[in-house]
């Protein structure tokens, strides 16, 4: 399943289902099919997914590429190439905050 977040303030941000979920999770929001951080909700959202990628990257600190796995468990079933969930969130935070400068909200949905 691929979950779109959208912004009248930028691009859509599309994600595998259940990256998704941990962000949705990780910003204070419950998960679902459909959604949405307001616009007053963005700031919080936004401080929340920082501090995620903060700890991701001090969790990885130190550790080389090889160090790394190479694959992880798609939702599927099936195997897709590891990407650390701090490198998944960027470009939702960066929607999260365009959409802040702009004064719209984020919405998503499958």
């Amino acid at each position: 399943m691929i979950v779109i977040f959208q912004s009248q303030a930028a691009g859509d941000v599309m994600m595998f289902g259940d990256v998704a979920r941990r962000l949705m999770e990780a910003m204070g929001k419950e998960p679902g099919e459909r959604g949405i951080v307001t616009v007053e909700q963005l700031p919080d959202a936004i401080t929340r997914l920082k501090a995620l990628i903060s700890a991701d990257r001090t969790a990885h600190a130190g550790r080389q590429e090889e160090d790394l796995p190479q694959y992880e468990d798609a939702e599927s079933g099936g195997k897709r190439p590891y990407v650390a969930l701090g490198k998944r969130a960027v470009p939702l935070l960066e929607l999260l905050e365009w959409a802040l400068k702009k004064g719209k909200p984020v919405v998503w949905g499958i």
